[in-house]
């Protein structure tokens, strides 16, 4: 009877738990920062004079990241801005030369969808852009808008009581910085496209596998909710364990991907830069408290660690003897309830872009929750579309002005 008790309460605190996610989901990420859809001025505060979000300077890796240096028109990159006609935008362009158009993808993505927001927001009224691509030297040395990530934007009717309003729409609309910096405008901004991290993730190629109970294996595309997939443990034995959710999916877009291998035994591994794999610069047994690093920071002559087989219960260290970069197919990471995965023979986090053990910790009312009732849980984890799952991006969203910068990636997550 008191175990009975015992799991109603415990049934009663994860559901109460689930319930606050899902709510926070609804706050914070749908509509969210990557939606366009609007929601009631009543559930939104404005933002005051000189506020920004997040709460660190915007070329801190949490936020739009570092500068990469200007882009004049005969530079390379010029080719990468991209003009935006969107005709719900009002573009000033003083200049004559239509500067004020051009801007990364990723900054215009998000300015399209706050153009909505906007128009949502006031009948009647547009977004409009004062400043965007600057290549006449107007801001600061380190300015982003030299490079097209960022704008800075007013209301259509130059209502200056609405700009408060307008920099927490911005938020919505998803940019990855937002200060309301002048009365007369809010300065908007995005990370760097060139960053690898921003651009692979933290991810497998499809063509990566996972070995089943049964001795079959898998492609990352084939990879399904409840497979039981080698892995291991806390005690660093070889097991199976259930994969619980895919963090991220997208069969059609190709990216960059790091390849370790060990050419003595054929063994290689494709991931992404910011992956953490399991790794030692020396020749020994594998300790399970060890951290992982990111797939970038292994180098040739580190050691890697392979399973021998479930049967033996081993892992064993094999030297890394080359080391390249492809572009690949596909980005998927499968997660599993002990947050490791062996793939392709070799044994490697399922988090990437952050500290594995602060992931695995953001991941456990999750754990929970499908201890408890797996039912729910997968009836849960089945509404996912293609790529990063809700869940960790309701984590970071919640949590990326107050992380420690040393446990992320210095090129960041991204949501």
């Amino acid at each position: 009877m008191y175990r009975q008790s015992m799991k109603f309460k415990q049934t009663i605190l994860v559901l109460s738990i689930v319930f606050c996610l899902l709510l926070s989901d609804t706050q914070a990420c749908g509509p969210g920062r990557n939606s366009p859809n609007p929601r009631g001025p009543s559930r939104l505060s404005p933002f005051v004079y000189k506020q920004y979000t997040p709460k660190i300077s915007e070329d801190t890796v949490g936020a739009s990241g570092a500068p990469e240096g200007r882009i004049t028109r005969d530079d390379e990159r010029f080719k990468e801005l991209t003009p935006n006609h969107n005709s719900d935008i009002i573009f000033k362009d003083e200049e004559g030369t239509g500067a004020d158009r051009l801007m990364t993808q990723r900054c215009k993505d998000k300015l399209n969808s706050l153009a909505i927001l906007v128009m949502n927001q006031w009948e009647g009224i547009q977004l409009r852009v004062t400043e965007g691509w600057d290549e006449d030297g107007h801001h600061a040395e380190n300015s982003l808008h030299y490079e097209g990530r960022a704008v800075d934007i007013t209301t259509s009717d130059r209502d200056k009581k609405k700009y408060g309003m307008l920099a927490r729409l911005a938020v919505q609309a998803g940019f990855d910085w937002v200060y309301f910096e002048s009365k007369s405008h809010v300065h908007c901004s995005v990370r760097s496209e060139h960053a690898e991290g921003l651009k692979s993730g933290g991810c497998f190629p499809t063509s990566a596998t996972v070995t089943l109970e049964n001795g079959s294996t898998k492609t990352m595309d084939q990879i399904e909710l409840k497979d039981k997939v080698m892995s291991v443990n806390k005690d660093g034995d070889v097991v199976f364990s259930e994969v619980i959710m895919i963090l991220d999916k997208n069969p059609t877009v190709k990216q960059i991907y790091h390849v370790i291998e060990n050419e003595d035994y054929g063994y290689k591994l494709v991931l992404s830069a910011g992956h953490l794999v399991y790794a030692s610069k020396f020749n020994v047994t594998f300790d399970p408290g060890t951290k992982p690093v990111y797939a970038e920071d292994v180098k040739i002559g580190h050691y890697i660690y392979v399973a021998e087989g479930v049967e033996t219960g081993t892992l064993k260290p094999v030297k890394v003897t080359n080391k390249t970069k492809i572009e690949e197919f596909g980005v998927y990471a499968p997660l599993t309830v002990d947050g490791r995965i062996v793939v392709d023979g070799t044994l490697t986090s399922c988090y990437a872009m952050v500290d594995h053990d602060l992931a695995h910790f953001a991941f456990a009312p999750l754990r929970l929750l499908h201890r408890i009732s797996t039912t729910l849980w997968y009836f849960m984890a089945q509404f996912q579309s293609e790529g990063v799952h809700w869940y960790p991006k309701l984590v970071y969203t919640l949590t990326a002005g107050y992380l420690d910068q040393s446990l992320i990636h210095p090129n960041g997550i991204v949501v």
